[in-house]
């Protein structure tokens, strides 16, 4: 019997499959590093704008409640109310004189750095802006002991702030309610929960009232959102004398230390009403991202920031609140 002869690939045919098998398969590589990068950048900056989303949604109705007092939107009505000048009134005083009670800056704050008695959590971010709210409780609440309160009134007769569950004599259920009172203070830290040793991650924070005892104190360390390493804050004011016809409407945004809307300050104007908040926020990612440099440079309110040069990629946020409790007198 005739054998018959085999015959397989040549070197030549081999080299060839070989050649053509890494040529896909470094395609193949490729894409996929394409594709993890894109992930990971599409991931970094949903996770950016998620936190500047929360952030807003945090501040926003918080800001937009503030100078509520309840049935009065008159502040000249409310006793026991303080300035920062002013004799220490009921409230704790740990984050500044009169810093609960304030109700004749129903927000302010302090425009690049941090003035409050109260320290934030380390290390506080000096280069932002810090911004206060100061309202009630939307609805009537029954007294607690140790909380700061405000019996409400509505007319022109005197609402009255007080500690504790006992309410001011001379005050009926008929003619009057008992509200909360808030004082909110926003600031930015350098660290937060989400750092490392080799990484610290920023966030945005809040100094609150929390009953304590037989005083309300002043919670120190509340994180609020992780990622946030810069807040910015102007208020719209309205200027006008009051009657003119454009009276209720804000005519420029000021930084929270203009002279104008500081009570007992030089340049203090009686007539200037704050209508309204524009807040920035400067978001950076938690994570470093290798083979970026962030050589932008931030241009915003009133500061300019970068290039950073550094591997985190940055968005910068921003809205305008208006505060709806507002009271211009016309």
């Amino acid at each position: 019997m005739k054998a018959h002869k085999q015959s397989g690939m040549t070197l030549i045919e081999l080299m060839v499959a070989l050649a053509i098998g890494m040529f896909l398969m470094l395609g193949a590589i490729t894409v996929f590093m394409q594709s993890r990068t894109t992930f990971r950048l599409t991931e970094s900056i949903s996770r950016m704008q998620e936190n500047a989303r929360v952030a807003l949604e945090i501040m926003e109705p918080d800001i937009r409640m503030a100078h509520y007092w309840g049935l009065t939107t008159t502040t000249a009505n409310v006793l026991n109310r303080g300035g920062p000048a002013a004799i220490n009134g009921p409230g704790p005083d740990n984050c500044g004189n009169n810093w609960t009670i304030n109700l004749d800056q129903a927000v302010e704050g302090t425009n690049n750095g941090y003035a409050w008695g109260c320290a934030g959590l380390a290390p506080v971010e000096v280069n932002s802006d810090t911004l206060v709210v100061r309202r009630t409780s939307e609805d009537p609440v029954v007294p607690v002991a140790g909380a700061l309160h405000l019996q409400s009134i509505r007319g022109a007769g005197n609402s009255q702030i007080f500690v504790g569950t006992a309410i001011p004599a001379g005050f009926f259920a008929a003619t009057s309610q008992t509200f909360r009172m808030i004082a909110n203070g926003y600031y930015v830290s350098r660290t937060s929960s989400a750092s490392t040793a080799t990484n610290l991650v920023p966030s945005l924070r809040m100094q609150t009232l929390l009953p304590s005892g037989a005083m309300e104190l002043v919670q120190q360390n509340q994180e609020l959102v992780a990622g946030v390493e810069d807040l910015q804050v102007q208020f719209g004011v309205d200027t006008d004398l009051p009657g003119q016809v454009e009276r209720g409407s804000i005519d420029r945004y000021v930084n929270p230390n203009d002279p104008m809307i500081i009570p007992g300050g030089a340049g203090f104007n009686p007539n200037a009403e704050v209508l309204a908040v524009r807040i920035w926020l400067r978001v950076r990612a938690e994570r470093p991202e290798q083979g970026f440099v962030d050589t932008a440079t931030y241009t915003y309110a009133d500061i300019n920031h970068g290039p950073f040069n550094d591997n985190y990629r940055r968005l910068v946020v921003s809205k305008t609140i208006y505060l709806r409790n507002a009271r211009p007198i016309s």
